[in-house]
């Protein structure tokens, strides 16, 4: 089987490519490609492959758009974050999804229904069926906090999430701790944060903390199959990961 994969995130593409790999060493990878641009490029001149992994958002704007210049006569299974409304939008045009981070088990799945339905349907066409969708979803689209307000002493910054490296409970206080070791409290709790944050970048590693995936320094095996780990900037308390939360974590990891 040959794969193509159409995502402009480096870690994500990394993470499929190893679940991927887990599920049959002989899928044949293609791409990455990260852009619509070249996506149409690719398409034009390529033979289709047998399943595109592809996702709603990339570098140069929407995926929809690559429907809108060409031809994907091929099955498609989608990469999203979107929220509930829009996954039922999938189901009800029969195109599958993974909801990320993207778990094994989820991939799986998506991969035996298509078998089934590429024996079936070796050539499906859906870019028809694509444009009517991108109008449905375009306005459902989940977006996650990009900034936020914190006070330093008697002012306000605005600090982008780029900069946050991560948030733990301390003294009954959420803290942002930024990767320049700044520490901001902020109002929302651990669990409003985890609705706020894109998934695919940050994780709640147990009831005190949601770490940023640049934010791990060093993993350590710890007892009972947990995981101890080192975070940068360092901190002050051991962070061990749940034992209820140890496998979602590997597998955000692309362990």
């Amino acid at each position: 089987m040959k794969a193509l994969i159409i995502e402009d995130e480096p870690l994500a593409v990394d993470k499929l490519i190893g679940l991927l790999q887990r599920y049959d060493p002989n899928i044949e990878v293609l791409g990455p490609i990260d852009t619509v641009e070249e996506a149409v490029e690719w398409f034009a001149g390529h033979a289709p492959p047998d399943l595109l992994f592809l996702d709603i958002h990339l570098a140069d704007g929407s995926s929809f758009e690559i429907f809108e210049q060409i031809e994907v006569p091929c099955p498609i299974i989608f990469t999203t974050a979107y929220d509930q409304y829009a996954i039922r939008a999938f189901k009800t045009k029969s195109i599958d999804y993974l909801l990320k981070p993207v778990k094994f088990e989820d991939l799986e799945a998506a991969l035996e229904k298509f078998k089934e339905l590429f024996a079936e349907h070796p050539q499906p066409s859906i870019s028809q069926e694509m444009r009517a969708l991108a109008s449905l979803i375009q306005s459902n689209l989940r977006s996650y906090k990009t900034r936020f307000l914190v006070k330093a002493g008697q002012v306000i910054k605005s600090i982008s999430i780029a900069e946050v490296a991560y948030f733990l409970f301390e003294d009954r206080n959420t803290l942002l701790v930024t990767k320049g070791n700044r520490r901001y409290p902020v109002k929302h709790t651990l669990d409003e944060l985890e609705e706020l944050l894109d998934p695919e970048q940050f994780n709640r590693a147990n009831r005190q903390f949601i770490i940023g995936i640049d934010a791990i320094h060093k993993i350590h095996p710890w007892f009972k199959g947990r995981l101890k780990l080192d975070l940068s900037p360092p901190q002050e308390v051991d962070l061990v990961v749940s034992a209820d939360k140890t496998k979602a974590f590997k597998e955000w990891l692309g362990w």
